[in-house]
């Protein structure tokens, strides 16, 4: 016991006698510093005596699809953040192959009785998976916030950036250095993200008087791997620029692009999605649409907490503006490629 008041107030940084008075229940400490203790209990993996285990409310679980995309610890950093000024702590949840599930995570977090959920990147964007976990957590009133587009049949609170002026982004960005074989590498097609995407470029088109070449518009999984197989079709239909969902599709068609033999942007100009850590040390410099993370990630914890206050919160959409970052990876269209278009 001595020990963990020791470890405690060395965490939290007050003497052991107050974290004693926050474990026994005794008065004479503030809220701030009660709930920061409460917290370092949690995090340090020490259970909270009986009295106080009701408090565990103060736990937010953040539910990520994976690590290897650095826009998921990006968002997991401003998030964590959020919600640790907010004195929330954040229960980390990340899917593997073969191991947690997302269904198994929101039973785990209801076991702790978590405030609430924050998901990115999560099942809710794909149609074609199960979304029996999300309509539980709608029964059981849990306050949570999709961040990223959305299956319409799931009524929670959504952060998003929006797709739309993205994708004129990057193709306003294209079309300006002369590109008019713009191919599009998209995520998933019941990816809600990509649909949206695609739909904007189809927009894009139209409003030019022109019509999406649907032989240069290929799905693929989100991971570099997946991207670079798929972006071969793509060179093959003598694409001259590539928009691509993410950082990591976009770097996927550039590694294509070197193993056919062609030099980026002097061949193809790539332009990403997300502006995630790095794309300004990649060879060439990734030119990119930068998704607000920072406001977001923000945004998405203060509708939680006022969710968990018992505020009444529009569930509509709130649209965050993306902006292009302008790097190295896109050039003027080939002269060759421009006189035979």
């Amino acid at each position: 016991m001595s020990r963990r008041l020791a470890e405690v107030a060395a965490k939290v940084g007050v003497s052991e006698a107050t974290v004693s008075r926050v474990l026994n229940g005794k008065p004479g400490v503030s809220e701030a510093t009660r709930a920061a203790v409460l917290t370092a209990l949690d995090v340090m993996g020490y259970e909270r005596p009986v009295k106080l285990r009701g408090e565990r409310g103060r736990l937010v679980g953040l539910v990520l699809p994976e690590l290897v995309n650095p826009i998921f610890p990006a968002f997991a950093e401003v998030v964590g953040g959020a919600l640790a000024q907010q004195g929330y702590t954040p229960v980390l949840c990340t899917r593997s192959a073969g191991g947690v599930s997302e269904a198994e995570y929101v039973d785990l977090l209801l076991a702790q009785q978590v405030s609430g959920v924050i998901f990115a990147g999560g099942f809710y964007a794909e149609r074609g998976k199960d979304h029996a976990h999300y309509r539980l957590l709608h029964q059981r009133g849990l306050p949570v916030v999709l961040i990223n587009g959305a299956i319409e049949q799931l009524d929670f609170a959504r952060v998003s950036c929006d797709d739309l002026v993205a994708v004129n982004l990057a193709l306003n960005h294209v079309a300006s250095l002369g590109h008019t074989r713009i191919g599009l590498l998209l995520g998933p097609a019941d990816h809600v993200p990509s649909e949206r995407k695609l739909a904007a470029a189809r927009a894009w088109f139209g409003q030019r008087g022109l019509t999406l070449d649907e032989s240069l518009v290929v799905h693929s999984q989100y991971s570099l791997e997946a991207g670079q197989a798929t972006a071969n079709r793509l060179i093959e239909g003598g694409a001259t620029a590539v928009v691509a969902a993410s950082d990591p599709l976009a770097l996927g068609a550039v590694r294509a692009a070197r193993r056919a033999g062609l030099s980026v942007p002097r061949d193809l100009s790539v332009v990403g999605f997300d502006d995630s850590a790095l794309m300004n040390l990649t060879d060439p410099a990734l030119t990119t649409v930068r998704q607000p993370i920072e406001p977001m990630g923000r945004a998405a914890v203060d509708i939680l907490a006022a969710l968990v206050a018992g505020e009444d919160v529009p569930h509509d959409e709130l649209l965050f503006e993306p902006e292009l970052v302008v790097r190295g990876s896109t050039t003027v269209v080939p002269r060759a490629s421009a006189v035979a278009s």
